[in-house]
């Protein structure tokens, strides 16, 4: 009985243990199906690890399996001495040999697969687009000086090469889909590139520990159609955009979409909101727990946001609070 009851927990810890796994991409197990040239490359390196390992797994695990059964103690002392066993040199020569192979055959993958990551294709002529990232969400500079800010968007079967830089602390840039990881370092300029082959929206996540919220710091990026890419990205409907773009993007992330409060206070009935000066110094240098989240705005766009909170979030108070 105990024996079973043993098994039946062994089993049960497994299966909620794997739960969550199996609500992830591709039931957690593999990457995200690729968009991008890079990010296929990344999965082929992938799953060459995977099948040298999963059966390197297999084959270890499943020898304890049968030595655990064949060689059990069948009774005997605890005292007396198990079966002996003798060198075998064929069989030492086999498992010494084989890992050497096995890394040569991995390690040449990897250093084939690892330019085509890192190296854009030659003569692309890519779109350059700057990723600045601030606590807790991204911004976006255009080759045409449009600026957004929670976005990214992008034309299909184009190669977009990105500057990431950062204003304030480390973060990290990573598009699943279309690539691997990339550093946001304050006093540093990365780079990666990536084409999306599909049009879509592709969402990923600051992968660096950058603040008190940093889970709430999401990124998308919007392939679509060149002539949809010219339209979202010009500087006219950029702009016309600009001011709830940065309330959505960046005060609702703690305040709530209509101000009312979430992980940071209620701030729709805060008149400070509806004051130039006042709103600007506050996003600029924080207060208490939040960050200086508009480090490097332009005053366009402190301009853009008090027009958006006093027009679509200020519902008016006695005082300024």
């Amino acid at each position: 009985m105990r024996r079973k009851l043993t098994i039946f927990v062994l089993v049960a810890v497994a299966v909620l243990a794997a739960a969550g796994v199996a609500e992830a991409a591709n039931g957690g197990f593999t990457p995200v199906t690729p968009h991008s040239p890079n990010a296929n490359h990344i999965n082929t390196a992938y799953y060459v690890i995977l099948g040298f390992t999963g059966a390197i797994f297999l084959l270890v695990e499943g020898a304890l399996a049968v030595f655990i059964v064949k060689y059990r103690r069948r009774g005997r002392s605890r005292t007396a001495d198990g079966a002996q066993v003798h060198g075998n040199t064929r069989l030492e020569l086999i498992w010494t040999v084989a890992p050497v192979l096995i890394l040569a055959a991995i390690g040449t993958v990897v250093f084939l697969e690892l330019p085509k990551i890192s190296n854009a294709p030659a003569a692309s002529n890519p779109i350059h687009i700057t990723v600045e990232g601030h606590q807790f969400y991204w911004q976006f500079d255009y080759p045409n000086g449009a600026r957004t800010i929670g976005s990214l968007y992008v034309p299909v079967d184009r190669v977009v090469d990105l500057k990431v830089v950062s204003d304030d602390v480390i973060h990290s840039w990573w598009i699943p889909a279309l690539g691997g990881k990339i550093q946001a370092i304050p006093g540093r300029t990365n780079h990666t590139w990536f084409e999306a082959n599909d049009p879509g929206t592709y969402t990923g996540q600051c992968a660096e520990l950058c603040g008190v919220y940093h889970a709430a710091m999401a990124a998308r990026v919007v392939a679509e159609s060149t002539s949809a890419y010219a339209h979202d990205t010009s500087v006219p409907v950029a702009t016309a955009n600009l001011g709830r773009a940065e309330f959505t993007g960046v005060c609702a992330t703690c305040h709530g979409m209509t101000g009312h409060g979430g992980y940071g206070p209620n701030i729709s009935d805060n008149s400070l909101l509806t004051q130039k000066s006042g709103l600007s110094g506050l996003v600029t240098k924080g207060l208490g727990l939040m960050p200086p989240v508009a480090i490097a705005w332009t005053p366009a766009q402190y301009d853009a946001l008090a027009a958006y909170v006093e027009a679509h979030v200020f519902k008016g108070a006695s005082s300024g609070g």
